[in-house]
């Protein structure tokens, strides 16, 4: 594990509170949507393309999803944030959570180029999102919480983007 990525632990154990599962005890709904509004229209601009967002999931640790398009991408494959209602934190992936194992391996297949990641990166970066890579949500989860009996291997995906 590297640095960054322990000190991304640190952090989801941080933000991890058994009594509020779906969302932070201090959650601002209203701050979260203006939040994610000004990603909508960063990424809007950023990759010249109309992008889908889906917003205030229920039931989930997830606030909402921003998709930018197969035709705003280089690669053709749609990129997808991810973010969640715990500590601005936002995750990056080609396709679908889970459709390639992190964006190392989508870049390695040729689903998603460098450039386009790092204009993703840096819109989440400059607004204040804190990235966390696939495979470190993909970890076992080990904290305190008791997530949901339909997980059979809790992640730390579950816990901060999960459904409830």
């Amino acid at each position: 594990m590297t640095e960054d990525e322990a000190d991304l632990l640190v952090l989801l154990r941080a933000l991890d509170d058994p009594e509020w599962l779906e969302w932070p005890q201090h959650y601002d709904h209203g701050e979260a949507a203006v939040h994610f509004s000004a990603l909508v229209t960063r990424l809007e601009s950023d990759f010249a393309a109309r992008c889908t967002a889906e917003r205030d999931t229920q039931d989930s640790s997830e606030y909402g999803r921003v998709v930018v398009p197969e035709d705003g991408a280089i690669c053709g494959t749609r990129i997808v944030v991810c973010v969640s209602k715990f500590g601005s934190l936002a995750l990056i992936c080609a396709d679908n959570p889970g459709a390639f194992f992190g964006t190392d391996d989508a870049q390695t297949e040729g689903k998603l180029d460098a450039a386009g990641l790092a204009k993703v990166n840096r819109a989440l970066v400059e607004l204040g999102y804190v990235v966390v890579a696939e495979e470190l949500l993909e970890s076992d989860y080990d904290g305190p919480s008791r997530l949901p009996w339909h997980v059979q291997r809790p992640t730390w995906w579950h816990r901060f983007f999960g459904i409830f």
